[in-house]
């Protein structure tokens, strides 16, 4: 599980976790990852325009950059400007599930995860080789084609998978300074799962994902921008279970992201080199874990000046669950020896009582930092005197779980300190050059609010929802954060139709600000979203998805212009 690093059932996880699985994934249509994620509870997002271009996920109302990302225990994450994942160039297609975590787990992951942490699980080989071919057709000529297969006999199993997509796009951006042609895109990834299972408790288990996108953009009224983005991991895991109560796990990985801009031709590329071993000692009802980490990056970027810079953070940790019928504890402790800020120390503790089979009461609270990028040391809005950004959660959680029917309410507060600005105009008179600006630990902030979750089973399928009213704001100017709405939710239904399965969602967000003074009004939306699926065949299965019904406009960042109502059809050959 991704909150403890432990292998728990999620009903003694005391974090507030949501699972997304392979089918809702298929479901989803020709999106990207932060479309799904936005029907999440506690998660938003924010695009510039359509599919590829610049994204950013906002859980519980924090910044892009302080939500850790791991595909398949590889970290992703970037050392150019603020930093944080690349998250238009994750490719869906390739995911088996995701596990989300809202709150800070730096005390397992170490820097980055001050809002949450989002792990991302390719697929995973199995049983007899099976093959698969799902192709698409949609709206703004979009074309999808992927490929996969997977199977296991003996000590070896597989997976591996091909993708592509194109689309011609919209006109991202409708102002009159800006080329009012269509903005489209063009992906391709690639993925490989190896497993060799050499006894019951020995594995050996090599991953490896790529993926890159090239998408267009509006930069000016003629020329042709395009935003070139990829990433790739690589991990290689040997897992051992050397006792019935002691288990250990030794990894190593590395996490790329590349981009370039066109035309100005500017490079950036941060590789994450790591090493992991993780021990594990069960005693009853108790977990006992330590942790010890290597984490080294290394940053390129063009221009002037030029940026070759490398950093690292060694982490050790420790960990502690314990779950009795009634109560369930778990405690976590690192400390991150970082090469340029020293050593920082998180906790984070957190207690379940259930008051009955049916109902549950938690409360828990955690430390976090982040580290500044290398971008905002060292580029020309550089200071190299800037120190981490720090956090401290508290929340308390009701949760009742009955079958299939559940609801659950958390509340939180979430306030941190020295987070980075970047400083302008009048306010950058201490500046190296005050003409450029600098970035400064001039900030603060509060995230704070409160989350309902619920779904109940139907005859013929189930109905569930999300309710977030959250307060994001600047503790020094008062002022709600940019681009985060106070009110959001989503309502959706699952159910059967004779040989169809009909799913439908509304999204719901209430009005936002596009700026740090709070003048420029982003109104709200509501968003109606519809998907059909039925077997034609033995082999064959038929996905029809509608997005955007009622055909709203909308908008997520000023001047910004979002998808209207579009159209997909897609069928899936799986013998």
């Amino acid at each position: 599980m991704t909150a403890t690093r432990l292998a728990r059932p999620v009903g003694d996880v005391v974090a507030d976790v949501t699972i997304i699985d392979r089918a809702t994934l298929e479901r989803a249509g020709p999106v990207g990852l932060a479309d799904v994620l936005a029907r999440v509870p506690g998660l938003e997002i924010v695009r510039t325009g359509g599919v590829g271009n610049a994204t950013s996920v906002f859980v519980r109302g924090g910044e892009s950059k302080h939500t850790a990302v791991l595909v398949d225990g590889v970290r992703l994450d970037s050392q150019n400007v603020s930093g944080g994942a690349n998250w238009n160039t994750i490719p869906l297609s390739q995911i088996d599930h995701i596990e989300i975590v809202r709150g800070p787990t730096s005390a397992v992951y170490g820097s980055d995860a001050v809002a949450g942490v989002i792990q991302i699980f390719t697929k995973k080989g199995e049983g007899r080789f099976t093959p698969s071919l799902a192709l698409g057709y949609g709206s703004n000529n979009t074309q999808t084609l992927d490929f996969a297969a997977r199977g296991g006999s003996g000590m070896l199993d597989y997976s591996f998978g091909i993708s592509g997509a194109t689309s011609d796009g919209f006109n991202i951006r409708t102002v009159s300074t800006q080329n009012p042609d269509s903005d489209g895109y063009l992906s391709n990834s690639g993925n490989v799962r190896l497993g060799l299972q050499f006894s019951p408790d020995q594995r050996l288990e090599l991953t490896a994902l790529q993926s890159r996108m090239d998408a267009q953009y509006d930069g000016g009224l003629t020329k042709d921008y395009r935003s070139i983005n990829s990433n790739s991991t690589q991990s290689l895991q040997w897992s051992s279970q050397w006792t019935e109560r002691y288990a250990t796990k030794v990894s190593l990985s590395q996490g790329l992201d590349q981009g370039r801009d066109l035309p100005a031709d500017s490079n950036n590329r941060t590789q994450i080199d790591s090493a992991l071993w993780f021990n594990e000692y069960r005693m009853g009802p108790q977990i006992f874990s330590a942790t010890l980490e290597q984490r080294n990056d290394a940053f390129q970027l063009s221009g002037t000046p030029r940026i070759d810079k490398g950093k690292s953070q060694a982490g050790a940790g420790v960990g502690y669950a314990w779950s009795g019928e009634v109560h369930t504890f778990q405690f976590s402790a690192r400390n991150d020896n970082d090469s340029e800020f020293g050593g920082q120390t998180t906790t984070s503790a957190a207690y379940a009582y259930a008051v009955t089979p049916q109902w549950r009461v938690s409360a828990s609270t955690a430390t976090s930092f982040r580290v500044p990028t290398l971008y905002q040391r060292f580029s020309k809005y550089g200071v190299s005197t800037l120190v981490p950004e720090s956090g401290r959660n508290v929340e308390l959680g009701v949760h009742y779980t009955e079958g299939a029917n559940a609801f659950g309410v958390v509340v939180y507060r979430n306030t941190l300190t020295n987070l980075l600005s970047f400083l302008s105009g009048a306010t950058a008179a201490g500046c190296p050059v005050p003409a450029t600006g600098c970035y400064s630990n001039t900030a603060q902030a509060q995230y704070q609010g409160v989350g309902f979750s619920a779904q109940r089973a139907l005859d013929l399928g189930r109905l569930w929802g999300s309710l977030d009213l959250q307060d994001p704001r600047d503790s020094v100017s008062g002022k709600l954060l940019p681009r985060r709405a106070t009110h959001h939710a989503v309502v959706g239904l699952d159910t059967r139709v004779q040989s169809w399965s009909l799913g439908g969602e509304l999204q719901l967000s209430s009005m936002r600000f596009d700026d740090v003074a709070n003048t420029t009004v982003l109104p709200g939306y509501v968003l109606l979203n519809l998907s059909a699926q039925r077997a034609v065949s033995r082999e064959w299965s038929l996905l029809l998805r509608m997005d955007n019904v009622t055909d709203t406009k909308y908008q997520l960042a000023d001047t910004y212009a979002t998808a209207g109502r579009t159209l997909y059809v897609g069928l899936k050959w799986a013998p």
